[in-house]
């Protein structure tokens, strides 16, 4: 296994200089670092920056790792936590993983080499990741926002993504839709779209209809109208189609008009997040709605002042109706349609 007594041996230096190189790179003279640096890239050492203890001094610094900052849901939290963290006299350290969990520990590590007081983060997979059980048990402060952990008791603040989706679905239930699908970026890159996913599920269940597999898009913001178009022609037609985010909903939107095909007329279109955008289409989007101002705010309240244990925190949500949704519409296409209201 290789380690840093490697890469001090390959590079010709002492294992305290190898070890400056990651700790302090800046005390070192630039060839003595190149050195280190390139020994390390040719054994495939990487320092276990999460598992040492680097708090050795106070600092003002918190680390937030968002998916992305393209969806405005991310950014307006990341507006609020750096005002909050302002207030308390922190500045933020802010870095993005563009949904891929397998840059998350990197990143993090980077973070920690900064000395980071705590850190707010949105992984792919609270569940499945091995970042957070090690950060635990550095005992590195941590608070978790949209992700919902189901096996652990990580300290996490959310909305009940899974009831959200639920409301949402009743609510297009009851405007007499019958054949409605889901569809999400890469499940795997977020598992708070696998518990609407389930959400979806239990309201067409309790309507005793069929719940259809979850369509996945090429990402969380881009869709592909293809899968949906033998859907909506096909002889009990698909009439509505919810979306686990809301850019994810105006793209299927665009997409529906570049295919002729009219919302809410033909297909009703429910997003999530709320983000003000939504109200700005014609027709604006119908969505749930999340509080990211206050998330954003929470996180940094709870991340700089624990209480006495962990687990989740959820935040309220409602239902923002749209021009994007309307009653389902069934019949030829001659104008002689009717609504079916459940």
């Amino acid at each position: 296994m290789t380690d840093l007594i490697s890469v001090a041996n390959l590079a010709g230096v002492s294992r305290a200089t190898a070890a400056r190189a990651f700790s302090d790179p800046h005390l070192l003279k630039p060839d003595t670092l190149q050195k280190v640096l390139a020994s390390s890239a040719e054994l495939g050492f990487r320092p276990n920056h999460i598992a040492r203890q680097l708090r050795t001094q106070h600092s003002t610094t918190l680390g937030v790792l968002l998916p992305s900052l393209l969806n405005p849901v991310f950014a307006q939290q990341l507006q609020a936590m750096e005002q909050q963290a302002r207030r308390a006299g922190y500045g933020l350290l802010v870095a993005t993983s563009d949904y891929q969990a397998d840059r998350e520990a990197a990143i993090v590590e980077h973070m920690l080499r900064q000395r980071v007081a705590g850190l707010v983060l949105t992984v792919a997979d609270a569940d499945s990741s091995t970042l957070l059980p090690t950060l635990a048990a550095a005992e590195m402060p941590f608070v978790l926002t949209h992700n919902v952990p189901q096996q652990h008791d990580w300290p996490c603040l959310c909305v009940d993504n899974r009831r959200a989706i639920a409301e949402a679905t009743g609510h297009l239930l009851a405007l007499g839709h019958r054949h409605i699908v889901m569809i999400a970026g890469p499940m795997r890159q977020s598992d708070r779209a696998r518990q609407r996913y389930l959400g979806y599920g239990d309201a067409m269940r309790q309507a005793g209809l069929m719940a259809h597999p979850v369509i996945e898009m090429p990402s969380h913001t881009q869709s592909d109208f293809q899968p949906l178009l033998p859907l909506i022609h096909a002889a009990s037609p698909l009439t509505a189609v919810i979306c686990s985010n809301d850019l994810l909903a105006i793209s299927l939107m665009g997409a529906a008009a570049r295919a002729g095909i009219s919302v809410p007329r033909q297909l009703s279109v429910m997003g999530f997040d709320g983000i003000a955008l939504g109200e700005q289409l014609s027709p604006s989007l119908a969505s749930v709605v999340q509080p990211g101002a206050l998330l954003g705010t929470r996180a940094i309240d709870r991340l700089l002042h624990p209480s006495s244990g962990g687990g989740t925190e959820r935040l309220e949500h409602h239902l923002r109706l749209g021009e994007s949704v309307a009653p389902a519409f069934y019949g030829s296409t001659s104008g002689k349609h009717h609504a079916t209201h459940g």
